[in-house]
């Protein structure tokens, strides 16, 4: 089965691939010539996901699942939440939003630094929007970035029951766990005819 990613993110394309595994052919945004990255003026998740996935589903055949995640940090009061990616500037990088986030928590005792991660999968197809799914995961902020492994906020996030970042986990652990993990499983299990939660 072939499905589209709505991203030109390759860290991104490479979890959905290693999640689904060989059953399904992943490309992504890269391999459509007339498709470009959407700007997410959505003022949730879904909704970023949702603005993704229509404007690719109009561009190809192919079924089509576009991704918005985020960190929420309790003491910012939910930010970066969807400006995670561009936390620091419009093409920040992830050294420099975690630089940012970090900064901004200096001063943060370890009881404000709850956190969530919090994905929207939107599954379209030519224009149709099929259906959405949605996971987090709760965990801390770290007062440093570890680890080689991940991406975005990984080296920072320690979710819960865990003394190490997602980037120290590796991707094995981090993708069974993850919000983003959590969510593409539902969205297997749908693809598969299996019932998932949404």
């Amino acid at each position: 089965m072939h499905l589209l990613v709505a991203t030109s993110n390759p860290h991104k394309t490479a979890e959905f691939a290693r999640i689904l595994g060989s059953r399904f052919a992943i490309s992504d945004l890269r391999s459509l010539s007339s498709a470009a990255e959407v700007e997410e003026t959505g003022a949730s998740f879904e909704e970023n996901a949702t603005l993704k996935a229509f404007a690719a589903s109009e561009r190809t055949q192919a079924l089509v699942v576009a991704d918005d995640s985020g960190l929420e940090v309790d003491a910012l009061r939910g930010a970066p939440g969807v400006r995670s990616a561009r936390y620091a500037g419009p093409n920040a990088t992830d050294e420099a939003n975690v630089a940012k986030l970090l900064g901004e928590l200096s001063r943060a005792r370890d009881s404000s630094r709850n956190a969530r991660f919090r994905c929207a999968l939107v599954l379209a197809q030519r224009g149709i929007i099929i259906q959405t799914f949605a996971a987090e995961v709760r965990g801390t902020v770290s007062r440093e970035a570890r680890g080689d492994a991940g991406f975005g906020y990984d080296p920072i996030f320690v979710p819960e029951g865990f003394q190490q970042t997602f980037a120290e986990i590796g991707s094995a652990l981090k993708d069974k766990m993850s919000h983003r993990g959590r969510a593409i499983a539902f969205l297997q299990k749908h693809l598969n005819g299996e019932p998932s939660q949404r």
